[in-house]
């Protein structure tokens, strides 16, 4: 009798209780083509926009419950969210006296998640949004993020990495692209070597937070308050932030030239960032 065969289904995660504060409220002011009618976090790649994207990575990790922190165009992103099932699946619609009776044939999306939209305001800037948000966060410690930027970032040894340093902040650090081709020329003015956009050495601050709820009282509901510079400038001064180096992939959606290559890696079927389970 031949041994029966294991199955080659991804297992589901264990749910994690910690909140994921998502700020979704700016403008996207350098991707006007995109942004000049929805919010940036609105914008799709692969039809799906690039919250979706993100929000399944966190869910992959067993993250369910999450706070938006919404301002530019936040009712679109509330509609988003109140029609997923019925735009996500098939449906039938029956009409008679009254409201018609909506019928759901097929959920179509399959996030078990907890989706909290708060009005954080149309100007305010990042700090100020998670201030607003601070009655919200239930236990010790939260995720929180960026709406643009995707990785295919391990969020458990983020968390892990986070608790040993027992630090308020952890910010996960990024080797970037150069936007330029680096040239190397001899004494005589030859080219010698042409890279384009070549990795930097250097790290950036790519979000993929982990916090204390001890940050918030490094940061103020004033709508001026930016989270990277003087929360973050105390935080470093006091020996309170910590840097998680991710070496694989990550890419901010800042202007329209990077949207359209974000859509070209999901096209190609080889977006690094789909490292999701499915929870079907």
């Amino acid at each position: 009798m031949s041994p029966a065969k294991k199955s080659s289904a991804p297992k589901k995660p264990a749910i994690k209780k910690e909140q994921v504060v998502i700020l979704c409220g700016g403008q996207g002011t350098r991707m006007r083509e995109e942004t000049e009618f929805k919010p940036k976090a609105l914008v799709e790649i692969g039809g799906k926009p690039v919250l979706w994207h993100l929000m399944r990575h966190y869910y992959a990790f067993g993250y369910r419950r999450f706070i938006l922190c919404l301002g530019y165009r936040g009712s679109m992103i509330k509609e988003y969210f109140l029609n997923y099932r019925w735009m996500n699946g098939d449906f039938t619609l029956r009409f008679g006296p009254g409201e018609p009776e909506r019928i759901a044939l097929d959920a179509g999306a399959h996030e078990d998640w907890e989706v909290t939209c708060v009005d954080t305001g149309q100007e305010s800037q990042t700090g100020a949004r998670l201030a607003r948000i601070a009655h919200l966060i239930e236990g010790d410690s939260f995720l929180a993020n960026y709406c643009d930027g995707l990785s295919d970032v391990d969020l458990d040894a983020l968390v892990a990495f986070h608790r040993e340093h027992d630090t308020i902040g952890t910010i996960t650090g990024f080797h970037p692209h150069s936007k330029y081709g680096i040239v190397k020329v001899d004494g005589g003015g030859t080219v010698t070597y042409f890279q384009e956009k070549p990795l930097m050495n250097d790290l950036t601050s790519g979000g993929f937070f982990v916090f204390h709820r001890k940050l918030f009282d490094y940061l103020s509901p004033d709508k001026d308050c930016i989270l990277e510079h003087e929360p973050f400038r105390r935080l470093a001064e006091e020996g309170e932030m910590s840097l998680f180096v991710h070496r694989g992939f990550w890419q901010a959606m800042d202007t329209f030239k990077e949207v359209q290559a974000m859509n070209q890696l999901w096209a190609s079927g080889e977006a690094p960032w789909k490292k999701w389970l499915e929870a079907r």
